[in-house]
């Protein structure tokens, strides 16, 4: 191994080790810390690390680092959103103190731009769009609310080492400039948010901190990596999974109420308060989709204001598990009758889900939509689609179905 990469959720992993694949680079995807050796040259631990206490994600991520130290990776990345959520107190702060000691890395570049997502970092600041982090919707984000749209603030606030900024003119001169400004800072370490706007200005990151230990950054940080250890772009041989299909989503993004009511296929909407009730079961849900005669949706998809008042009404932390618990535990019982293409709409979502399978790790394949690859697990027959909310056009779930294979109904 050469390359190695720690996610904090799954749709993150996925969207890293598509980056990573479409370069040319043998990559696999594993669901936490692996068992034993892998033979790959860039290795994705996913974890689901985003919203747990501090100390637990450092221990998380610390493990995997060793272990991915350990198949011989000379650079790991910390992979987080390209819009840099976490809880208050972390954990993308806490996690890069505790592996940048560990590696000995002294300058930890940090940088969540994916601008073919439209994520762009500018004097420090992370935009989505054309507008700010704190307006695009991500201020309404159930778990991880990001009120600031200032990455050296957010970081500063979380993190126990100084935190310098290399702006976008010290990008645009060139890796080798770049390199000579970050080794110039007036500190013995620190962190270094790092203007990017373009794919160039990342593959022009990537050659400036060739031979470093240990960087932070959204999928965007590894666009130019595969070509450092001298692969060039990769056709997938995808062939997928043909078998019955459905739809999970759990995600409260903009994009995926776009994409929930824009889906033109039999669509079944569980309240929070229906599953907290019992109304409704995963074997209620699941029995409801193999009673289609097409792939259905089934959703807790909710606009802010009714995210807010159930939280307000059962506690959001209580919301939150059981939510996932629904998903994950419909998840199983599909895959118990059949179904062999899942597509899954939101971070917190997808992580429950791999884990109510079991899943181990995929084989990653084409991609879906920009971030979203196709995903075929190693130990079944099974294909899945793991979706960052606010990813995807609004067809992306007619799009990811026909991709993870053949057509069928439930």
């Amino acid at each position: 191994m050469k390359l190695g990469v720690i996610a904090d959720d799954f749709t993150g992993a996925s969207d890293i080790a598509l980056m990573l694949a479409e370069g040319g680079m043998p990559t696999r995807q594993f669901v936490g810390v692996p068992q034993g050796d892998a033979a790959c040259e860039a290795g994705v631990v996913s974890l689901k690390c985003r919203t747990i206490p501090a100390a637990e994600a450092v221990e998380q991520t610390r493990a995997a680092c060793r272990w991915l130290r350990a198949q011989g990776a000379q650079t790991i990345i910390y992979k987080v959103c390209s819009t840099f959520d976490s809880t208050a107190d972390g954990n993308i702060g806490p996690v890069a103190d505790a592996l940048s000691a560990d590696l000995g890395e002294d300058r930890v570049i940090v940088c969540p731009a994916f601008p073919e997502n439209g994520r762009s970092v500018y004097m420090g600041h992370l935009f989505v769009g054309d507008v700010p982090l704190n307006e695009s919707g991500m201020q309404d984000h159930p778990l991880t609310p990001m009120t600031d749209p200032d990455l050296r603030r957010v970081m500063a606030a979380q993190s126990e080492l100084p935190v310098a900024h290399l702006s976008a003119p010290h990008v645009w001169a060139g890796a080798e400039a770049l390199r000579t400004d970050l080794a110039a800072l007036p500190h013995d370490r620190c962190h270094v948010i790092v203007d990017a706007i373009r794919d160039q200005d990342l593959r022009d990151i990537a050659r400036a901190t060739e031979g470093r230990a240990f960087m932070v950054g959204g999928s965007g940080i590894a666009i130019g990596m595969p070509e450092l250890f001298g692969h060039s772009a990769a056709t997938s041989t995808w062939t997928g999974q043909d078998g019955p299909g459905a739809i999970l989503s759990g995600s409260c993004s903009r994009a995926t109420r776009g994409q929930v009511a824009a889906f033109g296929g039999p669509t079944m909407t569980v309240s929070a308060e229906d599953i907290l009730s019992e109304t409704c079961t995963p074997v209620d849900a699941a029995t409801w989709v193999m009673a289609q005669d097409r792939p259905g949706l089934v959703t807790t998809s909710s606009d802010p204001a009714q995210v807010t008042a159930d939280q307000d009404r059962f506690g959001r932390e209580t919301v939150a598990a059981a939510v996932e618990g629904f998903h994950a535990a419909t998840a199983r019982a599909l895959s118990e009758r059949g179904v062999r293409r899942i597509v899954v709409a939101g971070g917190e979502t997808s992580g429950a889900v791999v884990e109510g399978l079991g899943l181990t790790g995929f084989e990653i394949g084409p991609r879906i939509a920009a971030g979203v690859p196709a995903l075929q697990a190693t130990d079944r027959p099974l294909t899945l689609a793991l979706k960052s909310g606010n990813f995807g056009g609004p067809d992306f779930f007619e799009l990811a179905l026909a991709t993870l294979g053949p057509a069928q109904a439930a």
